[in-house]
């Protein structure tokens, strides 16, 4: 794909994750995000896409916990990944729920804002809350008792998320789309490594899932270190989950 434009880290190449809190696969990814944190000359973005907002909102019925069940358990048996009984018969028998991915990328965004890197924390454990625990991560005190487990300090957290909330998270949203769109993505989780020298790939992780140590050696490969700018463009609709992604 063509160069992007977005700030690439000065440490040489940027990995862009674009993401959404409440995408099974994205959780599924989760143990390739954590495992290339600290490679060499290698930055991790995050940009939430707002999968569930707007009207895309969505509450928990019947039909949805029997249309999201077995794509659950396809990623458990890919990658490993928990999924609790609060989730599969607490949270997806909770129809009072509602699946709204804005306040927790609000939260995501808070929490980057108080320290660098808590952002990327955030979205882990926002995905334990959700598939394991079965917590309602669209819950402003759900939001605040999170944050406080990052050690965030709780006022600090509710200022942050206030000022960050409504106008600044829609823009951030708007961005994500644009930027998912540029890369070629066609969902969530999308990942485009952005060189240092301002070209720019998008990395299919299908043959990766489960393979967390073999993935962070394949982008230690990949990485070229070196100080840089690069970029990435914009412009994407709206979000819904599909049977083997989170697709747009």
């Amino acid at each position: 794909m063509a160069a992007v434009n977005d700030n690439t880290s000065a440490a040489g190449a940027t990995l862009h994750y674009v993401f959404d809190p409440m995408c099974g696969w994205c959780y599924a990814a989760a143990p390739l995000v954590e495992a290339v944190r600290n490679v060499p000359g290698l930055k991790v973005e995050f940009h939430g896409g707002g999968m569930m907002t707007g009207t895309n909102r969505r509450a928990i019925t019947p039909q949805w916990r029997d249309y999201v069940m077995p794509h659950d358990r396809r990623i458990a048996e890919l990658t490993g990944q928990p999924f609790g009984e609060g989730y599969f018969d607490g949270l997806l028998r909770d129809t009072g729920a509602v699946m709204d991915s804005e306040p927790p990328t609000t939260a995501v965004l808070a929490a980057e804002a108080l320290r660098e890197g808590a952002g990327l924390d955030m979205i882990h454990r926002l995905q334990r809350a959700h598939y394991v625990e079965g917590r309602r991560i669209a819950d402003a005190d759900v939001l605040g008792a999170l944050a406080t487990d990052l050690g965030c300090d709780a006022d600090a957290f509710a200022s942050a998320f206030s000022r960050l909330a409504g106008e600044a998270t829609s823009e951030h949203i708007a961005a994500s789309r644009r930027l998912l769109q540029r890369a070629g993505g066609q969902g969530f989780p999308t990942f485009v490594l952005a060189q240092a020298d301002g070209t720019a790939s998008r990395i299919d992780i299908g043959p990766w899932l489960g393979r967390a140590e073999e993935w962070k050696a394949q982008l230690a490969r990949l990485v070229v270190p070196s100080p840089a700018t690069t970029t990435m463009a914009a412009g994407a609709g709206p979000m819904s989950c599909g049977p083997d992604s989170c697709a747009a």
